[in-house]
């Protein structure tokens, strides 16, 4: 991670330290410390291991701070957040998905990590704000209800577009205003739900 420009210290230890094979299907647990996604059931993937690192970083989670992330999968995302001492809420819309999440958590020993089963759109209002929002799949726009729930002096990173077409966000909030920066182009899953479905045209 180091050589592709990955240097928080946080971000490397939860990279080291958190077991990526145990996320996986048992069928793919060869490959898990490859530098690439790989499939996890219902159409969904686990990101690409320097694109996880990019995202923690960008967002620096800091032990006692509160962070969101919308698209669980299979926790691995959340695990890496968690690991740096943060409390992590995580939600997922793909029930089996959640289940998983959350059994392999548990298993593993992240009592810091809550997963549910919902529409990531709307976020989790009962534990907002949060001091970062990490988002793991792609809708057409930033979902209003996220930057509500993103408290003053908060971060962001989320994937923004359709089809093949998307870039990475760093979004930062200061009262009223909203900074934002393109990061990297990436590909991710879109998002889905019934809040983004009503967004289509």
């Amino acid at each position: 991670m180091e050589a592709r420009g990955i240097s928080d210290p946080a971000t490397l230890e939860a990279m080291r330290t958190v077991p990526r094979h145990e996320f996986l299907p048992v069928r793919l647990r060869e490959e898990a410390y490859g530098d690439y996604p790989l499939p996890i059931g219902h159409g969904q993937t686990i990101s690409q291991p320097y694109v996880v690192a990019f995202m923690t970083e960008a967002v620096r989670p800091r032990k006692g701070e509160k962070i969101l992330e919308i698209g669980a999968g299979s926790g691995y995302q959340a695990a890496v957040l968690a690991q740096t001492g943060s409390e992590v809420y995580t939600v997922e819309i793909i029930e089996p998905l959640a289940e998983m999440a959350r059994q392999t958590l548990e298993r593993l020993g992240y009592t810091n990590a809550h997963v549910k089963h919902g529409d990531g759109y709307r976020g989790w209002p009962e534990h907002a704000p949060f001091d970062a929002i990490v988002v793991t799949c792609a809708p057409d726009q930033i979902p209003p209800d996220l930057v509500a729930q993103l408290r003053d002096g908060g971060r962001m990173i989320i994937p923004v577009g359709g089809g093949m077409e998307q870039e990475l966000i760093l979004l930062r909030k200061h009262g009223d205003k909203i900074e934002k920066q393109s990061v990297l182009p990436v590909r991710f899953v879109p998002m889905t739900g019934e809040a983004e479905s009503a967004r289509q045209p």
